[in-house]
């Protein structure tokens, strides 16, 4: 069952709030009850010490001093709930009557000529029990004042729950409603405090959580879709491959089928493993020679059809490794596609690097092999932040990708 962290801390805020206001009440009473007796024992004390005094001097008992106390010489004559307490032994005490006498007892030996002189000082101290008298006359006023501070006192626990936790029902609220495919903006990530920085973790990790899924949907459907084509042509040549034997055009044809496929399947896996795709500084120069060598070395652009126009170092930010496979794949695509006799070039300006090859009109059933590629090509880019464009025409097809320079 869900609960509100609001109600939790608001009740918890409540109950220490009534919880401090009674133990001070209660503290405040035994003080006060506590001062009282304090008081009425100096008095006695007082009282004891003026006729000891008077005895030592005059050898009398003289009278209290104070109308509230009387002086007995014999036990015998006490008030009968003192009397009792008296003849039990004890030297001090405190007698509550259901009449509502009150009295304070006190067993004096006086020091007489002809000895220690037992007296009994008892006051009658219901006149001096001003805390009872005072909670009686003013005690509504008081638990007044009291309900008042109580529920002043709550209304600002509500205030305070409501006031730290509404950022995380916020939170909370916008979490439940966030969708799969929207962008993952929290109110919070503003703050500058602990709630702000789980708004901006929880953001990061949501964020992280749905491009994982989206590589992953990704790479599902790219699997399906770009590896389709290629196992296709292979098919329809291995199939009459049985009748007869394969000659060289189709030789040349699935080993070409089998690099789109590998050069696929190693573009799938680095964009589906580019969780957090590492940047740097590189020359992509470097790159495009590399990729040149790899289709010099099996034969392509033998007879001076390449044209290079590139700088010296070529300096750009990005993912060597998914910008070689970018060059990789777009120089394979130009050599397969183009034909036999295709002119490649290759230059940089205006922070554009142009791959252009020419396309023989006859061999224009071919094209659908580069243009099912884009989609690929358009991913590599994306992931690093570069754009690429594509131009299709009659009698030529080019390449344009903008990376982002260095920084």
């Amino acid at each position: 069952m869900f609960k509100s962290i609001r109600h939790g801390l608001f009740a918890a805020l409540a109950g220490f709030t009534v919880l401090i206001c009674v133990a001070y009440t209660g503290l405040a009473l035994v003080i006060s009850y506590v001062t009282e007796d304090m008081l009425i024992d100096r008095l006695l004390e007082r009282e004891a010490a003026a006729m000891a005094a008077h005895v030592r001097q005059h050898g009398a008992v003289p009278p209290p001093g104070d109308e509230t106390m009387r002086v007995y010489l014999d036990a015998g004559a006490l008030p009968p709930a003192v009397r009792e307490r008296a003849a039990a032994g004890e030297l001090r005490a405190e007698i509550s009557t259901a009449t509502g006498q009150h009295y304070h007892l006190r067993t004096l030996d006086l020091p007489a000529p002809s000895g220690p002189l037992r007296a009994y000082l008892v006051a009658d101290v219901r006149p001096l029990l001003v805390v009872s008298q005072l909670f009686r006359d003013v005690g509504g006023v008081l638990a007044s004042v009291a309900l008042g501070l109580i529920a002043l006192a709550l209304l600002l626990a509500y205030w305070l729950a409501r006031r730290l936790v509404s950022p995380l029902q916020v939170l909370a609220d916008e979490v439940r409603d966030l969708s799969p495919q929207g962008a993952v903006q929290f109110s919070a990530m503003r703050r500058r405090d602990e709630i702000g920085y789980l708004a901006r973790k929880l953001g990061a990790t949501i964020a992280d959580l749905h491009a994982a899924l989206d590589r992953e949907h990704a790479f599902t459907r790219d699997v399906s879709h770009e590896l389709r084509t290629p196992l296709t042509v292979m098919n329809n040549i291995v199939g009459p491959a049985r009748a007869a034997a394969l000659d060289a055009d189709d030789v040349a044809q699935l080993r070409a089928g089998l690099g789109e496929i590998g050069g696929t399947i190693d573009v799938l896996f680095a964009l589906a493993r580019a969780e957090h795709i590492a940047e740097e500084a590189f020359d992509l120069r470097g790159c495009i020679e590399d990729g040149l060598l790899r289709q010099l070395d099996d034969g392509a652009w033998a007879d001076g059809r390449l044209a290079l126009q590139l700088p010296e170092r070529l300096e750009v930010w990005g993912n060597r490794h998914l910008s070689a496979l970018l060059v990789n794949n777009c120089l394979g695509n130009a050599l397969f596609h183009g034909g036999a006799d295709a002119r490649l070039s290759l230059s940089f300006a205006d922070g554009v690097l142009s791959l252009e090859n020419t396309v023989d009109p006859a061999r224009a059933g071919t094209m659908q092999g580069f243009q099912h590629g884009q989609h690929l090509l358009r991913r590599i880019a994306g992931a690093m932040g570069w754009e690429i464009r594509f131009h299709a025409g009659a009698t030529a097809y080019r390449v344009e990708i903008v990376p982002r320079r260095a920084r």
